[in-house]
């Protein structure tokens, strides 16, 4: 009869956790293991995770650095596990996830079950109309300061699992191996890309933030996704304070208000009078500003609403710009449209839901490049800008349906 392990860890936890891992694909680590290799000896792989996890000698390798572009110009860290580091993460966040979710704050929207950024967005729309001022927050290297000592202490809080908090210290504390391949150790932070930190993340912002929010400013609503917060404020006055508070707040909890990108914002519209420099703010991809609408008897008035960001429509003509259109002569427009669709379709789902004349404006950068592939793939089109445009303008006529933007767009533009 075998020996009995230490932890009991169920097989299953491991294959399900296996199961979210691929199915959310990723990069290799730095054993430059895929999921594909991973899957060629996937029982034995698994069973021999599964082992060291029951038996305590799991020790997580280094974790992969890479720099990603920020949308808004320079790069950020990205930290890439190893396939079997993110299965292991996937267990100890499906043993832990369930019971911190019943002790999250409402209005805390990232990385959980059930909640979005699209809610999130939403809410902050809403509390704008009702509340003049806005404090819009920004923790400066919010993933990389996170003090491992009061993380820990936050840990304990919710669970006494021996197996839990020793492979939480472990992940801490894993070093990052740089793209020169040199190994760096970790004394604070949980590295962005990994399984497991948003889960730790939300942990510590939610004693840091969300409680201390509740008990000493409970009278202020806010939206907080991940580390990017709005706070509502009924005056300016009440903002400064607030801004005084956290930074005070923030510094006890080892991090620090981003002195730049952290401001008041003022929600003006047709009734708000008063004068802020700052009458905008971006949140989650979308833009807050003053803006004109149209009431239900026709009357334009201004409104403080959100619309897809210029740093997020910059992105997309980026990303529109990134598919060598021009380059893929061999392919027909359906073709274009069957690869294409399903990316337009997460943009219109995500930056349609408000102001959707803001994103058509983005959108209608397609339709340039479809006539630029046009241009390259029918001699008879060559040189002829304004005739490539006037044929897809034709295929757009014929079957309005192909690309999934066009029904959005021209009765956007037909509204105006």
């Amino acid at each position: 009869m075998g020996k009995a392990k230490p932890f009991d860890i169920p097989k299953r936890a491991v294959w399900e956790a296996y199961q979210r891992v691929k199915a959310n694909r990723g990069a290799a680590g730095v054993d430059d293991q895929s999921i594909e290799d991973f899957e060629r000896d996937v029982k034995n792989n698994l069973f021999k995770l599964w082992n060291r996890l029951s038996s305590g000698s799991y020790f997580p390798p280094p974790v992969k650095r890479v720099a990603i572009k920020k949308r808004q110009g320079g790069t950020r860290p990205l930290g890439i596990p190893t396939v079997s580091d993110r299965i292991a993460q996937g267990v100890v966040k499906a043993y832990l996830e369930p019971e911190l979710e019943r002790h999250f704050h409402p209005d805390s929207y990232g990385y959980r079950p059930g909640k979005s950024a699209l809610e999130a967005v939403g809410m902050a729309r809403q509390r704008c109309w009702r509340h003049d001022w806005v404090l819009d927050l920004d923790i400066q290297a919010f993933f990389d300061t996170i003090p491992h000592d009061l993380l820990l202490r936050a840990v304990r809080k919710h669970t006494d699992c021996t197996w839990v908090l020793l492979y939480i210290e472990r992940w801490l504390t894993a070093p990052v191996q740089l793209e020169n391949g040199t190994l760096e150790p970790r004394e604070r932070g949980t590295p962005q890309g990994s399984v497991i930190s948003p889960l730790l993340a939300n942990l510590f912002l939610h004693y840091a933030f969300d409680r201390w929010m509740a008990k000493h400013h409970p009278e202020i609503p806010f939206e907080r996704f991940a580390d990017d917060a709005v706070c509502h404020c009924s005056s300016e006055r009440q903002a400064q304070k607030l801004q005084t508070d956290l930074e005070q707040r923030f510094a006890e909890c080892g991090l620090k208000l981003h002195p730049n990108k952290t401001q008041i914002v003022y929600c003006k519209d047709n009734v708000r009078r008063g004068h802020c420099p700052n009458q905008k703010f971006d949140f989650l991809g979308y833009t807050f500003r003053p803006r004109l609408a149209m009431n239900r008897w026709g009357k334009t008035f201004v409104n403080f609403s959100p619309g897809i960001s210029n740093r997020a429509a910059k992105a997309i003509r980026q990303t529109m710009r990134d598919w060598q259109l021009d380059r893929r002569i061999d392919k027909r427009i359906n073709d274009l449209a069957k690869m294409f669709n399903p990316i337009l379709r997460g943009w219109m789902n995500y930056y349609g839901r408000y102001h959707k004349s803001a994103l058509s404006r983005a959108l209608m950068h397609l339709d340039l490049r479809l006539a630029r592939w046009a241009m390259s793939k029918y001699r008879r089109l060559r040189r002829h800008r304004r005739r490539a445009r006037y044929w897809v303008q034709d295929v757009r006529r014929r079957e309005p349906a192909l690309f999934a933007h066009w029904r959005l767009l021209y009765r956007a533009t037909a509204g105006r």
